[in-house]
């Protein structure tokens, strides 16, 4: 573990503050969830915990699918990081969104673009083979935990309504069985 130099002192009701810089270099954001682990040494432990990140074998298995039905690279990303990839740019997988992407999923905006739209979002840093994207971000309950994607390298077949409607329905999916 990494000392901060940081000291907080717990309040009445049992709350401490994490400091603003270790929000933002750790990506919080207000209303998002943690998880709270304790060791045998009495240390307390915060981790984000990402709902879509717990259904991890089942998004790789939904990736696959949907890269086989389309032909295309399936994605599929929590609100920090991509954790299923399939049918190539294995290089996404575990890598942070970009901040572009986390403000369509906070729109809830969807992306179908090409490189050289103005609609076009970088994926994730020094992430470059990507020329064709569709998005949808998954909604469960009421609020946005995720985000899927078709993606293209090639530079002339581009990704249209088909794709579209499969990454529509992909995210849907997911935000219902999130909410089972």
């Amino acid at each position: 573990m990494k000392a901060t130099g940081i000291v907080r002192r717990i309040d009445d009701l049992g709350r401490i503050v994490i400091p603003k810089e270790i929000r933002r270099t750790l990506r919080i954001r207000e209303s998002d969830p943690l998880e709270i682990f304790t060791d045998r040494e009495g240390e307390i432990i915060l981790k984000k915990y990402s709902s879509i990140g717990e259904m991890n074998g089942f998004a790789k298995q939904y990736a696959d699918s949907l890269s086989q039905v389309s032909g295309k690279v399936a994605v599929i990303a929590d609100r920090d990081r991509y954790i299923a990839v399939s049918g190539g740019m294995k290089t996404l997988l575990n890598k942070h969104i970009s901040k572009e992407v986390e403000r369509k999923m906070e729109k809830r905006e969807g992306i179908m673009a090409g490189k050289n739209d103005k609609s076009f979002v970088v994926l994730a840093e020094d992430e470059k083979e990507c020329n064709w994207q569709v998005m949808s971000p998954i909604i469960s309950e009421g609020d946005v935990v995720g985000a899927v994607f078709l993606l293209s390298a090639d530079e002339k077949e581009g990704l249209g309504e088909v794709e579209r409607k499969l990454v529509l329905a992909a995210a849907s999916f997911l935000g219902k069985q999130m909410e089972l």
